[in-house]
This record gives structure tokens, C-alpha cells and sequence, in this order.
């Protein structure tokens, strides 16, 4: 189903911009001579797919000259369709009456923030994982494990969470819905003075992320 659907939404892509490059998680990867990059996420949240769960997505985001510029994220099984343009906000479909345009929820204190994250499948790399989150869970409100990255950035920007962090993301898991949740008001970062990278992706409302960037800093949430 994955490679499919990326090969799919490649082709139509390429059909009518032949010049631009492509990323995808089932490996596509042309340069292209545009400045423009297309980085897809067939279906994020693949064991959700194939478990029957709702929460998985498609995730498409373009590139100019390496700065992510316009992002959607369409989750079918929850009805939802989010789209971001840099600059002009962020908007969804769905859930809501018409279009609506997207806004973090007001910044509670660290201690009643609700929080997303994910975990590794390598055992012993979850185990830390686990250990980080328990240490963690005690500072927040709760945590929650959704199981697809795109669609917990988009959620930080619909207001149904006020924080995500995870490790190990790569570019086509997070390049539509970190564009989308900072369009909502939702500051993104890594490491502290980072950019979201492998090593650790950390999103929320304002008031939330510089404690919760420390404390996953502090607990070691960036290594295996």
C-alpha cells in the first residue's frame, strides 16, 4: 500500500511539474532542477492502517530551495484535511463547518499540558523511550501515544494538544505538519537552538515548548 500510494501521488505530481525533485519514504529521491522538492509520507502511521485505527495520514509538503513553503496532511478514516501555506496560516476541513483556519489553544502551565509522542520499535531503543516518558508524565498533565507524527502536529495546531516530542523522525514524517502547527502559532524545534531533526523534534503552544524543550534536554529524550 505504501509504495503504491507514493508512486501514485509522485506520477500525478510529476505529470504536471516534470522539473521538480521528489523524498519519499518508500524511496523516491530525484534532485530535480526547479528549487522545488515534493516530500511524501504515503500513509504515516502504517501499523495504525493495517490495525483498522484512524489515526494514519497522507502527508505531502513542498520544498523551495530547502525551506518547507506549503504542506497538507489528509487523515481519511477521521474525515480531516489540513493545509498550510508559509506565511498564511494554516487551515482544516472536517471536523468543523466549512474551512476552518487553525489556532494553538491558550498556553496552560507545564503541569496541565497535554502531550504527544512516539515511540521506536527496536526494543531497547523504546526502552529508553519509555523510561523518558515516565520521568516526564509526572511534569504534565498526561501523555498521549497517537502513533503518526503528521497527524499529532496537526492536532497541536487544531487546539486538541498543547505539545509533541519525539526521536527519530525523518524529513517526510514531520515537513507538512511542523509547517502546519507553526502556521497555527505552535513554536517547532530540536535540541535547544536546534531545527527539528532526527535526533529529537519537539512542537507546542508557546508558553509550553522552552519548559518542555529543558526537561527532554535535561532527561536525555535526544539519544538512544
Amino acid at each position: 500500500m505504501d509504495i503504491a500510494a507514493e508512486k501514485l501521488i509522485t506520477t500525478l505530481i510529476a505529470e504536471r511539474r516534470p522539473a521538480d525533485g521528489f523524498l519519499g519514504e518508500e524511496g523516491a529521491s530525484t534532485e530535480g532542477s526547479s528549487g522545488i522538492r515534493w516530500v511524501i509520507d504515503p500513509l504515516d502511521g502504517t501499523v495504525n492502517y493495517l490495525y483498522g485505527l484512524p489515526t494514519w495520514a497522507v502527508s505531502i509538503a513542498a520544498e523551495q530551495d530547502g525551506e518547507t513553503v506549503a504542506g497538507a496532511v489528509v487523515a481519511p478514516m477521521r474525515g480531516e484535511a489540513y493545509h498550510a501555506v508559509r506565511g498564511r496560516g494554516a487551515w482544516a476541513t472536517g471536523a468543523w463547518a466549512g474551512e476552518r483556519r487553525l489556532a494553538c489553544r491558550p498556553s496552560p502551565p507545564l503541569d496541565q499540558a497535554l502531550v504527544s509522542t512516539g515511540f521506536n520499535y527496536v526494543t531497547e531503543v523504546r526502552t529508553h523511550q519509555a523510561d523518558v516518558a515516565q520521568r516526564l508524565i509526572p511534569l504534565l498533565r498526561d501523555i498521549r501515544r497517537g502513533g503518526s507524527a503528521a497527524i499529532d502536529l496537526c492536532d497541536l495546531a487544531a487546539g486538541r494538544l498543547d505539545g509533541y516530542y519525539e526521536r527519530g523522525l525523518h524529513p517526510w514524517d514531520l515537513a507538512a505538519g511542523e509547517l502546519i502547527a507553526r502556521e497555527a502559532g505552535a513554536l517547532t524545534g530540536g535540541r535547544s537552538g536546534d531545527r527539528p531533526s532526527w535526533d529529537l523534534t519537539v512542537a507546542a503552544t508557546p508558553g509550553v515548548f522552552e519548559p518542555l524543550q529543558r526537561h527532554l534536554e535535561d532527561l536525555g529524550a535526544w539519544h538512544d
